[in-house]
């Protein structure tokens, strides 16, 4: 068995900011006309009145500020409330594959390595542009990497998930080198209209490069001591689009084609299952918590962040030991907790321990315990 090891992130960021205060004021201008247009049905106790949102309502439930999105105009627009983009002709690079490939010159330039070192090209996301062709032979091709690429979904566990398979594939000299690419363009599936979550998510692409210890040049190299995965079946975070929709005569705009969730039940369930995740890994590997110099978590929501690390160290973390990007990102499904340690790590020394760990809809927790070297 070879030793894997983390030799370069990536960072590819929406070009657009919105603010809490510009949602706002879109969503609160799309809920007064919903209103008015449906007064008589809201008066009569058959259509639910919508409630404005705040800023207030919004850093209180989540700590998000604001998120990056690929287009703005479209999404701040009262009468539609989604992104506005144009469809590519099949010979152009698609949107995914652009930030895809972005993300991934600049983890390959910090690991010291060019595309053709690579084998193996994992896009892992929480949604992907298309059923097919996959994303990440688009990549690949654009790279000009070589071995295989395929595309995996695992929601928000998709990037800790995709890693683990690239460092099997390294460990068990399947490959020399391989790219985990997370594009997460969550502004097109997400529900901009319903006030709950209106503001959770933002666009934003990671990449991360795993490859054999013995091979990497890398200035920073972090040992992967350990992957642990885990899933358990539940309805609380779901999105039911897909390719059966249209033979079961579904409109295109009902609400479950898009991301929804049970929130207060995500947090309850998700809480406790992923500080005894984290714990257990740790554990095994022969650590315990407090071991950790830093933690790099799923940026979800600032509470559920607050609570895990609370419940592992037993007292609030600082912002050091769990550093928080959702402030600026919101969430960004796979990518937060990638974003988190490719922003926070360079400080850390030799010897250094630290965990990367996601959880999201499925539910799944993917953890990764890596040490400095």
């Amino acid at each position: 068995m070879h030793q894997a090891v983390i030799s370069g992130t990536g960072l590819w960021v929406a070009p657009h900011a919105i603010s809490n205060q510009e949602l706002v004021a879109a969503y609160n201008q799309y809920a007064e006309t919903f209103n008015h247009t449906h007064a008589d049905a809201i008066a009569a106790g058959t259509v639910a009145a919508l409630q404005p949102s705040s800023v207030e309502f919004i850093e209180k439930a989540s700590g998000i500020k604001q998120r990056y999105v690929v287009e703005k105009t479209g999404v701040l627009d009262p009468a539609r409330m989604r992104p506005r983009l144009q469809a590519r002709p099949d010979e152009a690079l698609s949107l995914m594959a652009e930030t895809g490939v972005a993300a991934a010159k600049e983890a390959l330039q910090a690991a010291g390595r060019d595309a053709a070192d690579i084998g193996m090209v994992i896009c892992a996301a929480s949604n992907m542009q298309r059923q097919y062709p996959a994303m990440a032979v688009e990549i690949q091709q654009a790279l000009g990497a070589g071995g295989f690429a395929f595309d995996m979904n695992v929601a928000c566990s998709s990037a800790t998930f995709g890693i683990a398979q690239a460092v099997n594939a390294v460990q068990t000299g399947q490959v020399t080198a391989a790219l985990v690419i997370n594009p997460e363009l969550t502004s097109s599936h997400h529900c901009w209209t319903d006030r709950d979550c209106h503001f959770i998510f933002g666009d934003v692409c990671t990449a991360v490069v795993v490859e054999r210890a013995d091979q990497s040049k890398a200035a920073h190299r972090w040992q992967v001591e350990g992957c642990k995965l885990a899933t358990l079946f539940s309805n609380n975070i779901r999105n039911n689009a897909g390719f059966m929709n249209r033979s079961e005569d579904r409109n295109p705009d009902d609400r479950d084609l898009l991301f929804y969730q049970e929130g207060r039940k995500v947090f309850k369930d998700v809480c406790p299952m992923a500080a005894e995740h984290m714990e257990q890994h740790l554990q095994e590997l022969g650590h315990a918590p407090a071991d950790v110099r830093r933690y790099w978590l799923h940026q979800a929501n600032l509470a559920m962040n607050q609570l895990i690390a609370k419940r592992l160290l037993g007292r609030d973390p600082s912002a050091d030991e769990a550093p928080i990007i959702l402030d600026e990102f919101a969430n960004t499904a796979s990518a937060g907790s990638i974003i988190a340690f490719h922003r926070h790590q360079a400080d850390l020394q030799a010897g250094d321990l630290g965990m990367v760990c996601s959880f999201g809809a499925g539910y799944s927790i993917g953890s990764v315990v890596l040490r400095k070297v």
